[in-house]
């Protein structure tokens, strides 16, 4: 066998090499970020809470009414996480009495899904929608903590919180000097955001921001999905870190219904 024999076999094993790694890599994604079993239930509707999906959002909408000037929650998914793994989140929300709206990315936040003209059209469209909610925090996992720092950069009349979670952002903008309440939720076993990450970004966030670590909590926990690639396995259960992220995001709303000041 001649060397050009040689390297021609061994091209033909690295692709079949590579297009199995890739098979594997999709598969595993594919599952990964699908919602489970308690987030597709969580987009029914109930006596509570009425569940609506159009253009690209999700409306959680309380069924008995509140006080006028009530704020709402608007939340931004993780890229390539299925919108509904953030159902029970939203779900929380509006059974608190909160509005709350769930807006997907584009394409899931990949391949510049994030960063569509369109992600800021579906939010302009849901501020100027007739009987919404005049006021808002803002809120996001991941890639959509990052959306979600670019929109509280804009200081918008109507914005009284940001929570961001997971997410070593805000890193391409400066919050240091807004005045709404921040609360910054991290997993101290984040394999995408990790504590160091985090601490780099600290100067960019105003001193006044609520820090919320959980001790043992990982990147996938902060959804009602599968164990995302390139995380770390967590210490601590998926229900209490799910449940002191959402005991984060109703502080931060109350705290807003009331008129508190950031500091």
């Amino acid at each position: 066998m001649d060397r050009r024999q040689v390297w021609r076999r061994i091209r033909r094993v690295w692709i079949a090499l590579g297009l199995s790694a890739t098979v594997v890599f999709v598969g595993w994604s594919l599952i990964a970020y699908r919602a489970s079993a308690t987030a597709i239930l969580a987009i029914q509707s109930n006596a509570a809470v009425t569940v609506e999906h159009r253009d690209g959002i999700w409306f959680f909408v309380p069924k008995q009414p509140r006080e006028p000037g009530r704020p709402a929650l608007v939340f931004f998914p993780g890229a390539l996480v299925d919108p509904i793994a953030y159902a029970p989140l939203l779900r929380a929300a509006a059974t608190a009495g909160f509005p709350a709206f769930l807006l997907e990315l584009p394409r899931r936040g990949a391949f510049g899904g994030a960063d569509d003209p369109e992600v800021e059209r579906r939010f302009d469209r849901l501020l100027g929608a007739p009987n919404t909610p005049r006021t808002w925090v803002i809120a996001g996992h991941s890639r959509g903590a990052v959306v979600a720092s670019a929109l509280a950069s804009q200081h918008r009349e109507g914005f009284a919180g940001l929570v961001l979670i997971g997410s070593s952002h805000p890193r391409d903008v400066d919050l240091s000097a807004v005045r709404i309440a921040v609360t910054k939720v991290v997993g101290t076993r984040d394999g995408l955001a990790s504590p160091e990450e985090v601490e780099a970004n600290r100067g960019k966030l105003p001193a006044h921001t609520r820090w919320v670590w959980i001790q043992g909590g990982n990147h996938s926990q902060f959804g009602w999905y599968g164990f995302q690639p390139g995380d770390h396995r967590a210490t601590i259960g998926a229900k209490v870190q799910r449940t002191l992220m959402t005991d984060a995001v109703l502080d931060v709303l109350r705290k807003a219904a009331a008129g508190a000041p950031a500091s």
